[in-house]
C-alpha cells in the first residue's frame, strides 16, 4: 500500500458526503469553556468495532495542557474533535488498523496515560509543562510512549518547544529527522517534507501557484525533527512549519484543499506515523 492512488480512490469516492457534513466549526474558540469539547458535536463520523473488542482498538490520544499566558502559538483543543476524528476514521478505512471511534483526551497526569503508546500536542509553540508533567512524560516515553507535535511555526515557537522537551530530557537533543528513516517508508512512500498551510492559506493558493503557505515569514521550511531512546527508537516527532491537523481536520471543506494537502501529505504522514508507532 505504498501507493496514493488508493488513498485517492477512496477519498474522491466519499468526497461529496464528506464535504457536506465534515469540517463545520470545531475552532472552539470559547474561552471560557474550552474543556467542554464533546466528541462528534460537529457531525464527525461515527462507526462500531465488532461487540467484544470495543477495546482492541487504535485510539488517538490529544493531551490536554495549559498554554504559556504570555507566549506564541494556540490552545491544545485546536481543530478538536474534527481531525482526531476524521484522522481515526481514515486510518481504519484504509488499513487493517481497528480504530477507536471516540478518541480521547487526557491531561500528562492521567493514570490512563500509560495504556495507550501514542499521543498527540498541538500547538505547542504555547507548550508550558509542570515539573510533574515533564517528568510523567519522560517516564511515559522511555517506556515505549511516542509523542507528535504539530502545528507550530516560526523560530520563536520552535524555540519554546526545544526548551519545554528540554525539560524532559536534558541530555537528548532534537535532531532533523531524513527521509531515508523508515518511518518515511513504512506504508506510504513519502520522499520530501510537504508543508499544510491553514485552510484558508490553501484554498487561496489554487487561485496562485505563488501564493504562501508558510504562515510566518520566518516558517518558510519544513522540518520535521525527532528524539530518540538508546535504541534508536523515536520517541518525540515534531512537525515545525506545517499544520497536518488542517489536513485531516479541513478535508471535506475543499477539493483542491483535499487533493493538494490532507491526500498528498497530512493523511501518508500520519498513516506512516501510526503504523511507525505500533510497530517499533
Amino acid at each position: 500500500m505504498k501507493r496514493l492512488g488508493y488513498l485517492g480512490m477512496l477519498f474522491m469516492l466519499a468526497s461529496a458526503v464528506m464535504a457536506q457534513r465534515w469540517g463545520r466549526n470545531s475552532r472552539f474558540e470559547d474561552a471560557h469553556n474550552p474543556r467542554e469539547i464533546v466528541q462528534h458535536s460537529t457531525e464527525t463520523p461515527n462507526w462500531t468495532n465488532a461487540s467484544g473488542f470495543e477495546k482492541d482498538v487504535v485510539t488517538f490520544v490529544r493531551i490536554r495542557r495549559d498554554r504559556k499566558p504570555y507566549g506564541s502559538g494556540g490552545t491544545w483543543w485546536t481543530d478538536a474533535p474534527d481531525s482526531d476524528l476524521n484522522f481515526s476514521y481514515r486510518l481504519q478505512q484504509i488499513t487493517a488498523l481497528k480504530t477507536d471511534p471516540n478518541g480521547l483526551f487526557l491531561r500528562l497526569t492521567d493514570p490512563r496515560l500509560a495504556d495507550y503508546p501514542f499521543i498527540y500536542m498541538v500547538e505547542p509553540g504555547s507548550l508550558q509543562l509542570s515539573d510533574e508533567e515533564a517528568k510523567v512524560l519522560a517516564k511515559y516515553l522511555v517506556n515505549g510512549g511516542f509523542l507528535w507535535l504539530d502545528d507550530f511555526w516560526g523560530e520563536y515557537e520552535w524555540n519554546n518547544v526545544a526548551q519545554e522537551l528540554g525539560r524532559v530530557f536534558p541530555n537528548r537533543d532534537f535532531v532533523e529527522l531524513p527521509l531515508t528513516n523508515g518511518l518515511y517508508h513504512c506504508v506510504f512512500d513519502i520522499t520530501s517534507k510537504g508543508q499544510v498551510p491553514n485552510v484558508e492559506l490553501g484554498t487561496a493558493s489554487q487561485f496562485d501557484p505563488e501564493h504562501r503557505t508558510w504562515e510566518r515569514p520566518d516558517a518558510h521550511e519544513v522540518h520535521h525533527r525527532a528524539i530518540f531512546d538508546d535504541k534508536g527508537r523515536i520517541m518525540v516527532f515534531a512537525t515545525h512549519n506545517t499544520d497536518n491537523g488542517d489536513g485531516w481536520e479541513w478535508e471535506g471543506d475543499n477539493l483542491f484543499f483535499f487533493r493538494e494537502f490532507s491526500e498528498k501529505i497530512s493523511y501518508p504522514l500520519a498513516v506512516n506515523v501510526l503504523f511507525y508507532t505500533m510497530t517499533h
